[in-house]
């Protein structure tokens, strides 16, 4: 099964929208979170899910830019 094929999918936050979230210079764990501390193989909100059996509650969403008002 395919990490996008996963049922969690729809049930917890998106990682990749969190800023905890990080990329690693580790290839065997290339994801990380700042939050929780650790890297994965996968995204790193799967391992919680798996493990607590519950969504991330670290979870906070990445702030936006400020946008140029000229």
């Amino acid at each position: 099964m395919k990490e996008t094929d996963s049922p969690l999918s729809g049930t917890v936050p998106d990682c990749l929208l969190c800023q905890h979230h990080y990329i690693t210079w580790d290839a065997s764990f290339p994801y990380g979170c700042r939050a929780m501390d650790f890297k994965s193989r996968r995204k790193p909100q799967l391992d919680v899910q798996e493990s607590s059996g519950s969504p991330c509650l670290r979870f906070v969403p990445r702030r936006q830019p400020a946008r140029d008002k000229t």
